[in-house]
């Protein structure tokens, strides 16, 4: 287990190995471990806790048309993903910022933080709101699990 103070060098990958004939399995992935590279200028470290799994998933694993892009094979799987800023070298993200993006099924991400929709920092008082809004808290008790 990684100390505080220490941030993993070793990124872990779910790669879209093959493309799925019904289901997909196992079989169409892989897990490929890759060392972080040291970040450039205006990038972002960030270790993923949170990945979203959603349907749309499915139609990007095959090649044909559909209203989103394919996802390449032999690439990380594609997925909006909630994550801590483990080193910055961009002015607007700090060393534990909690941010959103679309990191994909991996450990981590480096990103360049000034490309368009790739990554922001995380609003909890709008999350909060938005559950407050589907009624799944008390105000007295606090967010209900």
């Amino acid at each position: 287990m990684p100390t505080k103070d220490c941030i993993m060098t070793v990124n872990k990958q779910i790669i879209l190995d093959s493309r799925p004939e019904g289901a997909a399995s196992t079989r169409n992935f892989v897990l490929r471990e890759q060392a972080i590279p040291d970040l450039r200028d205006g990038q972002v470290l960030v270790r993923h806790l949170f990945l979203s799994l959603d349907p749309y998933m499915r139609g990007r694993m095959n090649a044909g048309k559909s209203y989103a892009q394919a996802q390449a094979l032999g690439e990380v799987m594609i997925g909006g993903t909630v994550g801590v800023v483990e080193a910055s070298k961009h002015a607007r993200f700090k060393v534990g910022d909690t941010v959103v993006g679309m990191g994909g099924w991996q450990t981590h991400s480096v990103v360049d933080a000034d490309a368009r929709e790739m990554i922001r920092l995380f609003d909890a008082n709008g999350a909060e709101h938005g559950i407050r809004c589907f009624g799944m808290n008390d105000p007295q008790q606090g967010i209900v699990h």
